[in-house]
């Protein structure tokens, strides 16, 4: 099989100074994070915009399927197309699209109009998602690779986790158009910070469409991205849903809500930072550990959610356990191709917006079929048939963070 590389060597201009080098990688965590914020921003806010503009609360899922379904297939795409542009000025221009998305999306009249704004998202999303990990590396010595492509990938972590709870705080207080004003203002305070902080990064060697797709030919990267498409299908099919779950099932209202997210948030942050870090010597028995509580958390709080301190517990173990996915199966990618970053972020990238997409959608269906609990229910069994693949499979455990 033809190996290929996403990026050559850096060259020592693009190193910098160190600290220059690491205020380049919190610059690019902005942008993994502004990225993320943006695209799970309608959970906090599903019940507002389906009262405003006038469709279910399944159909108002739509917004996040569009947007996961454009990333998906943005991702390897913007990738192939990119030869070898400045990923500086590539990434200026995906945070010009977020923001011009985020606009649309608090202008918007109807909801047609909204899924037009949410598919810009999606554009956005995908690029930023498949050149990140890959930016992060050029920019530190050759030991910090590992610890920076970690931070970068933290910002996908911390946004499931803050993200929706900050949106959905912004809207109980302002109106759910204000949390994408200020989606789109993030946007455009990251792209200037971009363009300040990163050098020129250019790419030496291409990694033409064929060559991406060819990489899913590969065993151990195709049981990482089978594993992604499965967990996170789970957790999105139950996730998206959670804020009409929890008014309907606990009875609580929405600035309650905004409180029991945020303690989700900062149990993800905790899950992200101590899973991710065990994550990047045995992604597979990490992801296993983390399927477990997501698993039962999801399956019990329609159940047990009626006591709001259950409830709350229950979010907790949910936070804790999905807050280190996006890292892990990151370093699940890598481990599984290490000779092609790059293109492997770029597959990694196009399968979890896909699997959000999907999520959000069958979520939706059950939902608007069976109740809002068969959600919950669905999402459950599809993490535990991630488990089941994850505890079969024989994949790496200690991914090569070199080039």
């Amino acid at each position: 099989m033809t190996q290929t590389r996403g990026i050559a060597n850096p060259a020592p201009a693009a190193r910098g100074s160190a600290l220059r080098g690491w205020l380049g990688v919190g610059a690019v965590t902005g942008a993994t994070f502004t990225a993320v914020t943006s695209e799970m921003l309608p959970v906090g806010l599903l019940t507002p915009i389906s009262d405003t503009l006038r469709v279910t609360e399944g159909a108002a899922g739509l917004s996040l399927t569009a947007t996961g379904l454009v990333a998906a297939l943005s991702a390897p795409l913007i990738t192939a197309a990119l030869g070898r542009t400045d990923r500086r000025l590539v990434l200026c221009a995906l945070l010009a699209v977020l923001t011009l998305g985020n606009l649309g999306a608090a202008w918007s009249p109807n909801f047609a109009v909204m899924i037009g704004a949410r598919v810009l998202i999606g554009l956005g999303i995908g690029g930023v998602w498949a050149i990140a990990a890959s930016m992060a590396a050029r920019l530190v010595p050759e030991k910090s690779i590992g610890p920076a492509t970690s931070l970068v990938y933290s910002g996908v972590a911390v946004a499931s986790v803050i993200g929706v709870p900050a949106g959905t705080y912004v809207g109980a207080l302002a109106g759910w158009r204000a949390a994408f004003l200020v989606c789109a203002g993030l946007a455009l305070v990251v792209l200037v910070a971009i363009a300040v902080l990163l050098p020129r990064l250019t790419v030496a060697q291409l990694v033409p469409l064929r060559e991406v797709l060819r990489m899913t030919r590969r065993p151990q990267l195709r049981t990482a991205l089978l594993v992604v498409a499965f967990l996170v299908t789970g957790h999105f099919a139950a996730y998206t849903y959670i804020r009409p779950l929890l008014e309907k099932v606990t009875g609580i209202g929405a600035s309650t809500i905004g409180a029991v997210l945020l303690v989700y948030g900062i149990a993800g942050v905790i899950g992200n930072f101590s899973m991710g870090t065990v994550g990047v010597r045995g992604p597979r028995r990490t992801l296993i550990t983390i399927s477990i509580p997501l698993a039962v958390s999801v399956l019990l709080i329609p159940a047990l959610g009626g006591s709001l301190w259950l409830a709350v517990v229950l979010m907790v173990a949910w936070g804790l356990s999905y807050g280190g996915v996006s890292v892990t199966t990151q370093n699940w990618a890598f481990a599984a191709a290490p000779d092609a970053r790059e293109a492997a972020s770029s597959l990694n990238a196009g399968v979890f917006n896909a699997a959000i997409a999907l999520g959000a959608l069958v979520g939706g269906r059950a939902a608007d079929a069976f109740g809002i609990s068969s959600a919950m229910w669905l999402g459950g069994a599809l993490v535990l048939v991630a488990l089941t693949i994850a505890a079969a499979s024989r994949a790496p455990e200690a991914p090569e963070l070199r080039r």
